[in-house]
């Protein structure tokens, strides 16, 4: 009896240690790969399953196909920064079986980091709580938000007079803004739609309906096409003439995503993305979504400049332009008594 006992725990014993499922032992869910580098590709397979071939996919893509089980390794060259899907479709018996992961590639270096020097300070309205700036001809053109208290505006850059305005009805929050040859594009925030201006005039020649975004952000335009934010960590490629999606990019620096992108500007080729509720911005490459170099504009206001914690919270650093011609860099904020002309400076 005794005997019989251990010969059957023995047995359970070697049965328990059969394992008939299978799983990715690597790479682990939300695993972090810099652009450029292999990455471990390794299946748990199990004991009584029969395997003939495996055949591993990035996205939809296949990549390379194995007759035995085996570790492997997988490229993230040519990948898109951000989440690609992992599958190792597995063979055996007639049958196959998916097993999935996934993977997030980061930009391959840390950011170039920059402060900055102040060259001049302009003037600016308190009043406008900025959404969108640019410069052109001379002359800065600007969105207002707000709800009640949004507008366009034409502003005189040594004064910071207001030459030239329009209102947006009170059910409209203005967003970003650029400048497509003769017209002047704005967006709103929540409301789902654009509007289209008279440079010139800043009469309102149409209204555009927009959901590419979860909500209106920021705008720029490189001549070829416009760029839009949404608070994500997406930047948008919209039609020129339509304001249609035609493409995106994620941005990621070598941590993880930059969230809260808004208000943009187009300089040499590179996107600069202010981040929301942050003092940086993000100088981005606008072909893989890289963060190429970051601007920390800590301390180009008093720190106690705004008094109450609800006005330190929401005016913050949202504006950028630059005069191509004179290649002068300008920022500013919400509600900023300053346009400041800055030059980067390498830390």
């Amino acid at each position: 009896m005794f005997i019989a006992t251990v010969l059957a725990f023995a047995s359970a014993c070697k049965d328990s240690s059969k394992t008939t499922y299978r799983s990715f032992l690597s790479p682990m869910t939300g695993l972090n790969v810099p652009s450029g580098k292999e990455f471990d590709v390794k299946l748990q397979f199990g004991t009584e399953q029969k395997v003939d071939s495996v055949v591993y996919l990035i996205d939809t893509v296949k990549m390379i196909s194995k007759a035995d089980t085996s570790a492997i390794k997988l490229k993230t060259e040519g990948l898109k920064l951000g989440n690609h899907l992992i599958t190792a479709k597995i063979f055996g018996d007639g049958k196959s079986e998916d097993l999935t992961s996934n993977i997030n590639v980061l930009a391959a270096q840390a950011p170039v980091e920059y402060t900055y020097k102040v060259i001049k300070t302009l003037p600016h309205d308190t009043a406008s709580y900025v959404e969108g700036l640019e410069y052109h001809d001379g002359f800065f053109y600007e969105s207002a938000g707000d709800y009640g208290h949004s507008s366009l505006r034409k502003v005189d850059p040594s004064t910071g007079k207001v030459l030239q305005k329009t209102d947006l009805d009170k059910q409209y929050f203005g967003e970003g803004i650029t400048v497509i040859g003769n017209k002047i594009i704005q967006l709103t925030y929540r409301e789902k739609v654009g509007f289209v201006y008279d440079k010139a005039t800043f009469k309102k020649l149409a209204e555009f309906s927009y959901t590419t975004g979860r909500e209106g952000w920021g705008l720029a335009f490189d001549g070829q096409k416009v760029f839009n934010t949404d608070g994500s960590n997406t930047i948008f490629f919209l039609n020129k003439d339509t304001y249609q999606k035609i493409g995106s990019i994620d941005v990621f620096d070598n941590k993880g995503a930059i969230q809260n992108l808004n208000e943009l500007e187009i300089i040499d080729g590179k996107i600069y993305a202010n981040v929301y509720t942050t003092n940086e911005i993000m100088i981005i490459n606008p072909e893989t979504g890289a963060v190429e170099s970051k601007i920390d504009l800590s301390g180009l206001l008093p720190a106690d400049y705004f008094k109450t914690e609800d006005e330190k919270a929401n005016n913050v650093l949202n504006g950028i332009a630059y005069d191509k011609a004179g290649k002068r860099l300008w920022v500013t904020g919400k509600k900023w008594p300053h346009i400041f002309q800055i030059e980067l400076v390498k830390k």
